[in-house]
């Protein structure tokens, strides 16, 4: 019976319904939305952008970002079950969805990406996915960067009611009806110049300022 039913998980009808529900579920959000037409503005004038966040915080933006979906956006998803998932419902949110990560033809899913941002010049990533650590920034992101000259827009959640998982990323679910207020924050641009250490700064600068807006619970 379980098999079964961790075979039906992973079918295209149960993440058609996951992503209903999910629409649904976010419709009890009351969303406010801070500074969203600076990165607009940026793709309005060819330049090319990429939106990041924690993975703890991505569910909250599922709703807001289907309305993105004429701006070709792009996200790249593991290739685990859980993945397929995943991108099933991002697909039916109008994203594209390169498949790969750290563990798992990332080296592929990267560059499909970047051939992404390139020919729409916009998309998003989730910094510390698929398995964590929590807090920590792949390189990806930065490889990205180098190779589109996109601006990097970080984002962040907060929700005045929510619950907290125990799983790795310590998700957060908002609480419906709950006040949901979705920040892009600093523009960051990092030019490449082929020294490990700025590779390392860079990273270290993205991770410094978003990990203020990581919430852990005690």
């Amino acid at each position: 019976m379980f098999k079964k039913l961790r075979l039906l998980i992973y079918t295209k009808a149960f993440s058609f319904f996951v992503y209903h529900l999910i629409r649904i579920y976010s419709l009890t959000f009351k969303l406010q939305i801070i500074n969203e037409s600076h990165w607009q503005s940026l793709l309005k004038q060819g330049t090319p952008v990429l939106l990041c966040t924690w993975h703890q915080q991505f569910f909250s933006a599922i709703r807001h970002f289907k309305k993105y979906t004429p701006y070709h956006p792009g996200l790249m998803i593991s290739r685990s079950k859980d993945g397929n998932l995943i991108a099933g419902v991002a697909n039916r949110t109008g994203w594209h969805t390169p498949r790969g990560s750290s563990s798992r033809g990332g080296r592929e899913a990267l560059g499909n990406m970047i051939a992404h941002l390139k020919q729409y010049k916009f998309g998003c990533h989730i910094l510390d996915g698929p398995r964590g650590p929590i807090g920590k920034i792949k390189p990806g992101i930065i490889k990205m960067a180098y190779k589109t000259g996109a601006r990097i827009i970080p984002f962040h959640i907060e929700a005045s009611s929510a619950w907290y998982f125990n799983s790795w990323d310590r998700f957060m679910l908002p609480k419906p009806f709950s006040t949901v207020k979705i920040t892009f924050g600093k523009e960051f641009e990092f030019i490449s110049d082929d020294d490990p250490k700025t590779f390392k700064d860079h990273r270290r600068q993205l991770e410094t300022y978003l990990t203020q807006y990581l919430v852990i619970p005690s």
